[in-house]
């Protein structure tokens, strides 16, 4: 079998002598990958992103089991930031300020024809390299289109495609130029088999074939509902660092003015559009004006993690979250009290101390394909912890019944989640994490993979 992917499980780097190092990566794929063992004869097929995978490559230096293409710096960048990034990405989340975006001029036509040419290096490497009949795993909106290329190469391969992110309903699909949403549609559908992570996203999709390419014809759609790995997080969350990274937290947030401890809002998010986070700031400023009683006894523990700063638009965002921020802290703080602690500085251990701290996590993403940090800290939680959640997640299918659900718009609604949350019982609010960490960890990263492969190999149904 075969995955492929625009990111793979491994990294190089180089290092002042000029030699190479390799860096392993995380996340459900790689987790998912490792499920099905090292003797599958499994290959991984992804590109080189840095120039020390472009130096791996060149000088023939790789992991066994996995394929770096050395697809030209331009063409990634073209494909990557100018199609997939600013494009698909805006599509499907609904991005768009659409009096004056998006406009699909020559340039993007220029970006377009990249695209086609990164998914068709993927597309004819992974025909090269599988065996006959074997099952492709394609993955996510960078590769939309090397089902189809795939298909026409190498008719006789099982293939899958999954989602993860969300799928835009028709009208908003429709925004896309006829020739390319066709392309798009035709190049998803030369797959066996469609994965998603809702009902929501495989019924929009749906909706968009029929409407644009009558009907998914052969093509199977499935929806696989990614979990936490809740054995891996318990673990890795008491290890000694997270210990460390969780007193120098405690220091930061401090005590209330009458001794006690001080009570912790909590978001761990990537600075992305989607997230929602300048609206998150402006409810806990909210909250604050609606129960001055909370002043000094709560504080807003802010991981903001860059995400995209090659694109203008993301450093932009970022520049808002500080902004925001600062005004906070300027307006409510106190010389003993930091209302919001913002941190930009990616700390997988750190966040996993957040968690465990954490009295109130707050996730109201305007649009988001899952949302696995909704799904982690009940998991982690030392105390229990209230859950306000979007209802625009992909995880509010899965936890809605014991979160406090909010319109991710209404920054009003979202204040008075977090103070039923910061006042709700501490009983009921142990319960709650308890029955989402089950919802949780329902289908963990290695269950989830298997499943995919296995509905794959299914014989098609006449």
């Amino acid at each position: 079998m075969l995955v492929a992917s625009n990111r793979g499980p491994v990294s190089y780097e180089v290092g002042e002598d000029g030699s190479l190092h390799a860096k392993r990566g995380g996340g459900g794929l790689v987790s998912g990958l490792s499920a099905i063992g090292p003797d599958a004869g499994a290959l991984w097929v992804c590109s080189a992103l840095t120039d020390g995978d472009r130096e791996a490559v060149a000088r023939g230096v790789g992991e066994e089991g996995v394929r770096m293409l050395p697809v030209p710096a331009d063409v990634h960048a073209d494909a990557y930031n100018g199609i997939a990034n600013s494009v698909l990405w805006f599509v499907h989340h609904m991005l768009y300020q659409t009096p004056l975006e998006p406009v699909f001029d020559a340039e993007f036509r220029r970006q377009w024809a990249a695209y086609e040419t990164y998914n068709r290096a993927f597309a004819q490497a992974l025909a090269q390299e599988a065996a006959q009949g074997a099952a492709v795993l394609v993955q996510d909106y960078h590769l939309c289109l090397v089902p189809g290329m795939l298909r026409e190469l190498r008719p006789d391969l099982r293939i899958g495609h999954f989602s993860h992110t969300p799928w835009a309903p028709v009208d908003y699909f429709g925004l896309l130029p006829d020739d390319i949403r066709a392309q798009l549609l035709t190049g998803m559908l030369g797959a066996d088999r469609l994965g998603f992570l809702t009902r929501r996203w495989a019924d929009a999709f749906s909706a968009c074939c029929t409407e644009f390419a009558g009907g998914t014809g052969k093509t199977r759609v499935g929806v696989h509902g990614l979990g936490a790995d809740g054995e891996f997080l318990l673990e890795r969350s008491h290890r000694p660092d997270v210990d460390e990274r969780m007193a120098a937290l405690r220091e930061e947030i401090g005590a209330a003015p009458d001794g006690g401890a001080r009570r912790t809002i909590v978001r761990v998010d990537r600075t992305e559009l989607s997230k929602n986070i300048v609206r998150g700031l402006l409810a806990y400023r909210q909250l604050l004006d609606d129960h001055p009683e909370w002043r000094e006894r709560v504080v807003h523990v802010a991981f903001a993690y860059p995400s995209r700063q090659d694109l203008a638009v993301y450093r932009d965002y970022m520049a808002d979250v500080q902004r925001l921020t600062q005004e906070i802290n300027s307006a409510y703080g106190t010389p003993g009290w930091t209302p919001v602690l913002l941190n930009l500085k990616d700390d997988f251990a750190r966040s996993l101390a957040a968690y465990r701290l954490a009295d109130v996590a707050l996730v109201n993403p305007i649009r988001d394909g899952m949302n696995l940090v909704a799904k982690e800290v009940p998991v982690v939680s030392d105390e229990g912890c209230a859950l306000v959640l979007s209802r625009e997640a992909g995880a509010y299918g899965e936890l809605r019944d014991d979160a406090i659900v909010v319109n991710p718009y209404d920054v009003l609604e979202t204040a008075r989640a977090l103070h039923e949350g910061l006042t709700m019982d501490p009983r009921e609010r142990a319960e709650r994490t308890g029955r989402l960490s089950a919802a949780a960890t329902a289908l963990p990263p290695a269950r989830w993979f298997l499943d995919q492969l296995n509905a794959l190999r299914e014989p098609h149904p006449n």
